[in-house]
């Protein structure tokens, strides 16, 4: 796996992932920044947000659960001293679909916490991490 990334101007950055995708990071104005996009540890949350629920997804789907809709809400404090690693991070998933049982969303979560998701394991290393979910039944 690769990524590029090259300075813009001041404190933005353009990352390219060896996919071919492209991503703006900027700090804040007060840090010399223009605020047109995420700061990088913002993007570390959001993917590993993102490489829990593709498991969480994959692993229902797996084992025939009608999900219908996943969404991660993510909270995470960081260290006031540098390095400010992430100290505390709580994902929240709500999870839709037909008839989902609570145990089989609980699986999921608890495997690709525990097994699958490499970012969030590897932040596990720092961090302490916790996740709660609820279970809302799809129309």
């Amino acid at each position: 796996m690769k990524t590029r990334l090259k300075w813009v101007e001041n404190v933005s950055f353009l990352a390219q992932s060896g996919s071919g995708h492209s991503v703006l990071m900027d700090g804040a104005p007060e840090g010399g920044g223009n605020n047109m996009g995420p700061r990088p540890m913002e993007l570390v949350l959001m993917g590993t947000a993102g490489c829990t629920a593709y498991d969480v997804i994959h692993i229902l789907k797996k084992s025939r659960a009608d999900v219908r809709d996943c969404t991660v809400d993510v909270d995470a404090d960081r260290a006031d001293e540098d390095p400010k690693v992430f100290t505390r991070i709580h994902f929240h998933f709500v999870v839709t679909g037909k008839a989902l049982k609570p145990e089989v969303v609980e699986r999921a979560i608890k495997l690709s916490a525990e097994k699958y998701c490499s970012a969030s394991i590897m932040l596990g290393k720092t961090a302490e991490i916790t996740h709660d979910f609820e279970v809302i039944e799809a129309h």
